[in-house]
């Protein structure tokens, strides 16, 4: 291999992403024309012994749904980023992604396959000093798959590829396809070929894209390996799909990756065994009324699945208020405890920090797992609230844990061992009504109270940094968080039932920011700003049908776009 080559995955990769990237961000201005019916057919060319796929639709009716997002400022920053990358690809032989590449290409796979097997003479000697070990890592291999729509035009564009100048062009025959060896005068070649006039395979290794040819002509295909076909033909259901992600043998891809990686060797070997709990993914991005979507589903192996999901009926959202701009939810922290705990016995390390943190709360006559995790059987939720008052006064917001309980009893005691383990630090404990609620706080001489507890009713039970957020929990008075306007717009169309959410509200979130690099004197990069600003939120929620099945669901809510 050149030595200039990385021999770490995320360039390799990152490679794929910036190619893949530049063709998806052209779509998403100009709108491109296909379809994207052809994963099947493409990952007929991909060999079977591809780690995963992704596949890049051309259909237009999904990426001009994308275009009715994004603020003016957004816009132009695409549109710069767009213009650059003509540029940069006109620069030298004047090619032009709307006259020479759009008409003719359809949809657009791009595989991760394993390293080959190196031999010596692969590689060059390690530097002084380096571990041969790593030096001699080789990273995955990408094969690009390309559908042709436009015969025509594709061979227009390969004509005046092969007349740019300074460009070098070579053809070789393998097994009666020709390999073309394209190369500039500061790059390194790239090979592609043409297969059944139908799909252009393009690869920076000779070697991949004879693969390519070999499963043309019959070798095994990524599309025929044990259970690629079912996720291949159903896909994700997202509207208005704009790529697709495969991956048939999760465990397997894993451990090949981190073969492949310097630091494979340091990774845990229960770690490794961990990662047979799931069989295959497959994930699916979209575009809707409410913005991007992404979709993944896990099969799982039901033997091997210790986690015990539970289904979150998410009725503790109405006791936050509708300020609220970030939040997680879900049930049965006690449960996932339990998990934990079980499984740190494969874990030594793991397992010994466990007995150290058990160790640290019996100091202060706290079990645990009795004292502070046991009591949390039920719905449970996290969250952020802003708040200029008081001790929130310089940071601008508070944080709020809200505890649903079948086991009142315990949690009551857990808090008044806290409040007297409190009162040795010399911090005063007062308690006042707030709503008709008792709400006990941790005062702070002329700055109010620090923390608070209370009970909401019966079985809720309610912890809070900053005596305005416990003002806000406990006098319920306004509108809830779970029948807000940002709430159903960013998380609403979440599918339902689910575990639990994660909730942020961007233009609440920005606001900090903002106020944050103000105070720093270190503001916000205009294009990062900008991109920011077309965020309305992030919503991201998960349910497990059964033992052998987990699907995450995030949206990225977008606002619409406002330019005339």
């Amino acid at each position: 291999m050149p030595e200039t080559k990385s021999k770490l995955l995320i360039p390799v990769v990152g490679a794929a992403v910036v190619v893949a990237g530049s063709i998806a961000a052209y779509m998403y201005l100009k709108g491109p024309s296909g379809d994207g019916s052809g994963a099947l057919g493409s990952a007929k060319l991909v060999p079977s012994t591809a780690l995963m796929a992704t596949y890049i639709t051309t259909d237009p009716q999904a990426w001009e749904k994308l275009q009715q997002f994004g603020t003016p400022e957004a816009q132009k920053l695409v549109a710069k980023g767009l213009e650059d990358f003509n540029k940069e690809m006109s620069k030298d032989g004047n090619i032009s992604y709307e006259k020479d590449i759009k008409p003719w290409v359809g949809g657009v796979m791009v595989a991760v396959l394993p390293p080959n097997a190196a031999k010596p003479a692969q590689f060059n000697a390690p530097a002084p000093g380096a571990n041969p070990q790593i030096a001699l890592r080789q990273e995955p291999q990408v094969l690009m798959v390309v559908g042709i729509k436009d015969k025509l035009s594709a061979l227009n564009f390969a004509n005046k590829l092969k007349a740019q100048k300074g460009v070098k062009s070579q053809e070789t025959d393998y097994k009666g396809e020709k390999i073309t060896q394209t190369q500039a005068e500061t790059g390194e070649p790239t090979y592609s070929a043409v297969l059944n006039n139908s799909y252009l395979v393009f690869s920076p290794e000779k070697p991949i894209v004879e693969k390519a040819i070999d499963t043309y002509k019959g070798q095994p295909s990524f599309a025929a390996k044990e259970g690629a076909n079912s996720i291949l033909s159903k896909g994700v259901d997202v509207k208005n799909s704009l790529a697709q992600v495969y991956i048939p043998d999760y465990p397997g891809m894993v451990r090949q990756l981190i073969a492949a990686s310097p630091q494979g060797n340091q990774v845990n070997p229960q770690t490794l065994k961990q990662l047979d709990q799931v069989k295959s993914m497959a994930a699916g991005v979209g575009v809707d009324d409410a913005g991007l979507r992404l979709k993944a589903i896990a099969n799982l192996d039901p033997q091997l699945n210790k986690f015990q999901y539970e289904n979150s009926e998410s009725k503790i959202l109405g006791q936050f208020p509708a300020e609220t701009f970030a939040l997680i939810s879900g049930q049965g922290i006690s449960k996932g405890w339990s998990t934990v705990v079980e499984q740190s016995k494969d874990y030594p390390e793991f397992k010994q920090a466990l007995e150290q943190v058990r160790a640290q709360t019996k100091l202060v006559n706290l079990d645990l797992d009795k004292d502070i995790f046991g009591w949390m059987d039920q719905e449970f939720a996290f969250g952020a609230i802003p708040s200029n008052q008081g001790v929130l006064a310089s940071i601008g917001f508070g944080g709020a844990w809200v505890f649903d309980t079948s086991d009142r009893k315990t949690a009551e005691a857990t808090l008044t061992k806290l409040d007297n383990l409190a009162k040795t630090q010399q911090i005063n404990i007062t308690t006042r009504n707030i709503g008709g609620k008792d709400v006990t706080e941790w005062q702070i001489p002329q700055q109010g109270a620090l923390f608070a507890h209370g009970w909401l009713d019966q079985d809720t039970v309610f912890l809070a940094v900053g005596g305005p957020v416990a003002e806000a929990l406990a006098n319920a008075k306004n509108q809830t968080l779970d029948n807000s306007d940002s709430f159903k717009a960013i998380a609403g169309s979440l599918q339902k039932p689910n575990g639990g959410y994660f909730y942020l509200d961007m233009d609440r979130t920005m606001t900090l920011f903002n106020r944050f690099a103000t105070q720093t004197q270190r503001p916000i990069p205009p294009e990062a700003n900008a991109v920011l600003s077309s965020i309305r939120g992030l919503g991201i929620t998960a349910n497990s049908p059964d033992k052998s099945l987990s699907q995450v669901e995030i949206l990225l809510a977008l606002k619409p776009n406002t330019a005339k």
